[in-house]
């Protein structure tokens, strides 16, 4: 009997088994079950500004030792404390495109002591099975639920992939990626993994429907500076530092109303309009018991943080920082960071097409309708992420996160993630029909497909599977 293939009652069994096996709550210290390997995972403090990525990197890849027939290579891109971890499953006709399943290491910083619980300790609620840790959502769970889905179709289904499935574990997103997989993308290792699909993070749901989301905003970190006479507090100045900004201040908040209205009109959602949010704000000259208060400052100074998303103009927007927002004739200067790409490498928006034009798109789909769940509509997701760097180099990207019924907690106080939710993204319940031919196109019977599949799991399977054996130019 071919390695791929398995009888009805046989899976049947194995089903029974797994679902028995992942519903395992013994959470003491001695028993090692999905759940306590993602506690472990979280209690490994990869938050900035001193991440230890290292430890990291050590305890995945003693996790993915445990699971046949992975290769594992650790890379160095920048310095020895910023490691990537590349973790590779081959596939059994290695010239197809593969895909790739990306999370990062790395998370926002916390503040313990506004906390139920220490964020590190990755404390398990005994009452409602709440897992309290930074990193839960954003996005250590995704990363282990990589390994524990692959864990069930090697050893309990002796399941071995047509594609080879890559799952890299990279440093440095939550500040920018630019140590990361921005670096990773341009290196000959990734020239060589033949990527054809990408699934990266994405965010949970407060519903019953899966999110996707198909493109990300880009930032701009904007900093406005104001100069003018310094004088007596007393006195009124024409453009004044203080008043040359407040002018400025004034024309953004109306930009950022009349954006804003947009989405309470629903006539778009946050991700599809332009935010621009004042962050911090230079001003007055100190004192020993505060500031000084009869002297007008001769510089002020204010930063704002602009996403914007793919459709939007990006040469629009730099003149109308230049023109209206910190026009010279005020005095005002600027200086704008723009922390990634908003184009892809033939000027094209850095987004991924969820239509028929993209049979990535058509097969996730399908799957995750074949396996009965929900998918609401896609997405620009508001914030960013590592998609875009694939993006840019026109790869196909879909941000995807398997956590339904689930408030949006990433870089939020007291994030958690029930333990039920994450045993959800990799419980599978399977029943394929067995079959002697491999799918040669996306257009044939879907049905044949015949599986249900829950979670991140159902999508595993989904980027591996027969259902996407093609001709390699079809999928480049």
């Amino acid at each position: 009997m071919s390695k791929h293939h398995h009888c009805l009652p046989l899976l049947a069994a194995v089903t029974l088994l797994l679902s028995l096996h992942l519903s395992a709550t013994d959470h003491s210290p001695t028993t090692t079950t999905p759940i306590t390997r993602f506690q472990n995972y979280l209690r490994i403090n990869t938050a900035h500004p001193n991440p230890d990525y290292n430890t990291a990197v050590t305890y995945l890849s003693s996790f993915a030792r445990t699971i046949p027939n992975l290769q594992i290579q650790t890379l160095y891109f920048t310095t020895p404390d910023k490691p990537l971890l590349l973790i590779t499953w081959p596939g059994s006709n290695p010239s197809l495109p593969s895909v790739l399943l990306n999370s990062h290491l790395d998370s926002v910083p916390a503040e313990s002591f506004k906390w139920f619980h220490d964020p590190f300790e990755a404390h398990l609620s005994p009452d409602d099975g709440k897992i309290y840790a930074r990193g839960a959502q954003d996005d250590k769970c995704v990363g282990m639920q990589y390994l524990e889905a692959i864990k069930e179709l090697e050893i309990n289904f002796h399941y071995s992939p047509t594609r080879t499935v890559h799952i890299s574990y990279v440093p440095e997103e939550e500040v920018g990626g630019f140590d990361g997989m921005a670096k990773f993308v341009k290196s000959e290792e990734f020239k060589k993994l033949n990527v054809g699909f990408v699934l990266d993070e994405g965010q949970a749901s407060t519903t019953d429907e899966f999110r996707t989301f198909y493109a990300d905003r880009s930032p701009w970190h904007v900093v406005i500076k104001a100069t003018g006479v310094p004088g007596h507090g007393s006195r009124m100045y024409d453009n004044s530092a203080m008043e040359n900004m407040m002018k400025s201040i004034e024309v953004i908040t109306k930009f950022r109303e009349n954006q804003f209205d947009l989405v309470k009109a629903g006539l778009a959602v946050t991700s599809e309009v332009i935010s621009a949010n004042p962050v911090f704000l230079k001003a007055g000259i100190p004192s020993p018991t505060g500031f000084v208060m009869n002297m007008q400052p001769s510089e002020v100074e204010a930063g704002f943080d602009i996403r914007q998303p793919p459709t939007a103009d990006p040469d629009l927007m730099r003149k109308r920082i230049a023109e209206e927002w910190a026009p010279a004739w005020r005095n005002m200067t600027y200086e704008i960071t723009e922390k990634g790409p908003l184009r892809d490498f033939m000027g094209r928006p850095l987004m991924t097409a969820t239509d028929g034009s993209n049979p990535w798109w058509s097969i996730f789909k399908q799957a995750v309708e074949a396996a009965g769940g929900k998918l609401a509509k896609p997405e620009i997701l508001t914030s960013t992420t590592d998609a875009r760097f694939m993006r840019q180099i026109g790869i196909p990207t879909l941000g995807f996160s398997p956590m339904k019924n689930t408030p949006i907690l990433l870089h939020d106080h007291n994030e958690f993630l029930k333990d039920s939710v994450y045993l959800e993204g990799i419980k599978n319940s399977v029943l394929l029909k067995q079959r002697s031919v491999h799918l040669r196109s996306f257009d044939e019977d879907s049905n044949l497909l015949g599986a249900k599949f829950y979670g991140l799991l159902w999508t595993c399977y989904l980027v591996v599977s027969e259902f996407f054996l093609q001709p390699a130019n079809q999928l480049l």
